[in-house]
């Protein structure tokens, strides 16, 4: 049986919230992973996902047809998390992303993905604000670059841009002593 468009239960969901805990069930980890990724504490991220779920929830009405469900979300949670660190003001932890991998690893594979993670996002964190921002949402958030150019207010080709140097720097910065790096 095929599900019903995002578009589809958007519509309903203006009419009836029930509808919209199809969205919720569609989108709720790619959420969570970007807010996640963005917060580095699992509290946190699951609390900004929530503000996010019920902001888009009370304003399903502002949801324009035909684009991507998923984007519009995700501006909204790039929206919560701004409003969150600006009422925090202070660096938050990353301990908590190795769980964005795998669920269920080995303890040793656990330890591992725990280092190399935390090993990334400490890269990422060196990045510049819009390199970062852009690469947790097309990695973490899964979107296309002309859906992060309409989150970020820029062009499909400057995103693509700074995909690909956030890319070149995140590369550059794991590459092991030695001269060796990743193609």
């Amino acid at each position: 049986m095929t599900q019903p468009p995002d578009d589809s239960l958007a519509r309903q969901a203006r009419r009836d919230p029930k509808a919209f805990s199809e969205l919720y069930q569609r989108h709720v980890n790619a959420v969570y992973r970007f807010v996640l990724a963005r917060t580095g504490n699992q509290e946190d991220a699951q609390d900004l996902t929530t503000e996010t779920f019920m902001s888009a929830l009370e304003s399903i009405g502002n949801y324009r047809e035909g684009g991507s469900f998923r984007a519009w979300l995700l501006g909204i949670a790039r929206n919560k998390i701004a409003d969150f660190y600006r009422a925090h003001r202070q660096t938050v932890s990353l301990e908590a992303a190795e769980t964005v991998i795998d669920p269920d690893p080995l303890p040793d594979e656990k330890a591992m993905q725990s280092m190399q993670m935390e090993r990334v996002m400490e890269v990422i964190n060196l990045l510049t604000p819009d390199r970062a921002e852009a690469f947790t949402l097309r990695i973490w958030g899964g979107l296309s670059a002309a859906e992060i150019g309409d989150i970020m207010g820029k062009s499909e080709a400057s995103v693509k841009m700074l995909v690909h140097r956030a890319w070149h720097d995140v590369r550059l910065r794991l590459a092991p002593a030695g001269g060796e790096h990743y193609e």
